[in-house]
């Protein structure tokens, strides 16, 4: 028959829950401890199609406040809050609706002129 692994809780708080969640280990000794767990964290996402922001760590609302500002962004316009793909997308629609202004104004000036 095996050993037994029945380990105490190292807190007061008794239930397993979420945010209680332990592994058992082994000691060097011999004896058998448990080891709190981290809750694993989603990570900043990108506003428009919501996918997981890539080059910004994932952590807590406490880890965010404590790290440095080049671990919360990336070198970009909309660095921590846009994906690349949808900045391009805004960049080009920004492009093509000024492109539209342009051909309005000039077939504009060509209608008078043919009025005229």
């Amino acid at each position: 028959m095996g050993k037994d692994h029945r380990v105490t809780l190292s807190r007061r708080h008794a239930y397993r829950t979420l945010s209680n969640r332990v592994k058992t280990i082994k000691t060097p000794g011999g004896r058998f401890t448990s080891q709190l767990i981290k809750k694993s964290r989603k990570g900043a996402m990108c506003g428009d199609c919501g996918i997981a922001l890539p080059g910004i760590k994932h952590m807590d609302s406490s880890g965010f406040k404590n790290c440095k500002k080049r671990e919360k962004t990336v070198s970009r316009a909309y660095g921590g809050s846009r994906c690349g793909t949808c900045v391009r997308q805004r960049i080009v629609r920004a492009f093509l609706i000024e492109e539209q202004k342009i051909v309005k104004k000039v077939l504009a000036e060509k209608s008078k002129k043919t009025k005229k």
